[in-house]
């Protein structure tokens, strides 16, 4: 009985046998390492791309690093000299990497307020600082009520502490929003609390730098299994229904069979 051989796609490349398989092999081997480097990027890097974008915003940075550094280590200094008398080296040799690791977060903190500087103010930029939340909430992605024609928005957010809405926009037209929002809360899960802040620089506002900062100080009211159920109401009653426009509605409607026909 004939054995069949299976066909072989004429499409597929060639497979290399001997020293070209093994060239062809390597050469792949370095291509992948190289990518592998490439996409790993260094710390430094980081902390280079990191400076930059502070430097655009606040051009004195680099002053306010040195001060930092030169600080630390002389205040370990002179402690060494004056205090712990003949450890001056040693003091500097200590307060170092103390002072590098203070001006490392110094400069973070100046870049979070940087990246909230060039976002402030832009519709959707109160998502963006939500998105920095890690764990403790349960956050709508998308906003619960928006204005299409002004881009107001309001936002909202579950955990321990209640229900916080967050208005984003003009605080003449979010108050409408909010109370609406307040109302919907109040009947899908009752007395539980309530919180609404709005985002902005005006009087009785929130600045969208601080707007973290005051999510995490809420005291909690919740238990977790409390906190469970007040999520479950919250889902069963779906999102924001977009407004749909007045008109024919395409899935609905019939074609015109005399048209059709030529008639």
């Amino acid at each position: 009985m004939a054995t069949r051989t299976p066909s072989r796609d004429p499409w597929a490349e060639p497979e290399l046998t001997g020293r070209a398989g093994k060239k062809a092999s390597k050469k792949a081997a370095k291509r992948a390492k190289k990518e592998a480097k490439a996409s790993k990027e260094r710390w430094y890097k980081q902390m280079a791309q990191v400076y930059k974008m502070v430097h655009a915003v606040q051009p004195l940075i680099w002053l306010w690093l040195v001060l930092f550094v030169v600080g630390i280590v002389g205040a370990a200094v002179l402690f060494g000299a004056f205090v712990w008398r003949g450890h001056i080296g040693y003091m500097a040799f200590l307060a170092t990497p103390v002072a590098l690791l203070a001006a490392t977060i110094f400069l973070a903190r100046r870049a979070e307020a940087a990246a909230y500087s060039r976002i402030e103010g832009r519709p959707g930029a109160v998502a963006s600082a939500l998105g920095t939340i890690r764990r403790g909430w349960t956050i709508e992605q998308d906003p619960v009520a928006l204005d299409p024609r002004t881009m107001d928005m309001v936002f909202r957010m579950v955990g321990r502490p209640g229900i916080v809405l967050i208005g984003d926009g003009n605080p003449a037209k979010l108050g409408g929003m909010l109370r609406k929002e307040r109302q919907r809360m109040a009947r899908v899960a009752p007395g539980v609390a309530i919180t609404e802040f709005t985002v902005g620089r005006g009087e009785g506002q929130v600045p969208l730098p601080k707007l973290v900062r005051k999510l995490k100080r809420l005291r909690p009211v919740l238990k977790k299994a409390a906190l469970g159920e007040v999520n479950r109401r919250i889902r069963s009653i779906g999102g924001m229904k977009l407004p749909v426009p007045k008109g024919i509605d395409p899935m609905r409607a019939r074609p015109d069979r005399k048209a059709l026909r030529g008639r």
